[in-house]
């Protein structure tokens, strides 16, 4: 399986190219920005594109979702249900951080933690984990956990936008990402990698080693 993360869009959130070798399949995790880097890298790895997969709503991850859609009309693109309302919602998102607004991106299906997905070999766990949105989403394939904007290399997603909560987001890490194997990978949203057991000892708000 090979991983390219690409950091695209107004606020450069990360969208990562997922392959497996073997299939030839490809999924997306987020759709942040330039469709056309989006499918150089796809085109480079000789890969069909199954998956559109939306970890949460915010308009810096789904920027280019429909551009995405026009490339690959094939590919299905995927959210929780709990975040329909900030997708339906692009236009008034962008104008909060002064940016022009983007086209309403079209969804597929609404998933969640009971929605099974695979590509080629590679099934994908979806983790329901609510508190920078009602209906964020962790994706976890193999040893390799997508979490979005719920946590970052030693820090958490904000949750003072529509749907946050910080209560909710203490649950999802405490009870749902600390309790995963610590030597997975964690790729957040926007900035580096790092790792379930390195957010457990040094994560800002909820690690043992905690400033907050």
């Amino acid at each position: 399986m090979i991983i390219k993360k690409l950091p695209l869009g107004p606020i450069e959130a990360n969208t990562y190219v997922i392959f497996d070798e073997k299939s030839k399949e490809a999924i997306i995790i987020e759709a942040s920005g330039d469709a056309n880097s989006i499918k150089k890298e796809l085109d480079a790895l000789g890969a069909n594109l199954k998956y559109i997969l939306l970890t949460h709503g915010h308009f810096d991850h789904v920027f280019a979702v429909n551009d995405v859609k026009k490339l690959y009309p094939k590919a299905q693109v995927y959210i929780h249900k709990e975040d329909e309302v900030l997708t339906q919602n692009i236009a008034l998102q962008c104008a909060h951080f002064g940016i022009d607004g983007v086209e309403r991106p079209k969804i597929d299906k609404y998933i969640d933690e009971n929605t099974e997905l695979c590509f080629g070999d590679n099934k994908i766990k979806i983790i329901h984990t609510p508190g920078h949105s009602k209906g964020s989403l962790c994706y976890l394939i193999k040893n390799d956990l997508f979490s979005g904007d719920t946590l970052f290399f030693e820090e958490i997603g904000r949750c003072d936008l529509f749907g946050g909560s910080f209560s909710e987001i203490e649950k999802s890490i405490r009870n749902k990402i600390f309790t995963l194997d610590k030597s997975i990978i964690v790729h957040p949203g926007h900035g580096q990698d790092t790792s379930v057991g390195h957010e457990i000892k040094h994560n800002a708000y909820f690690g043992e080693n905690s400033r907050y």
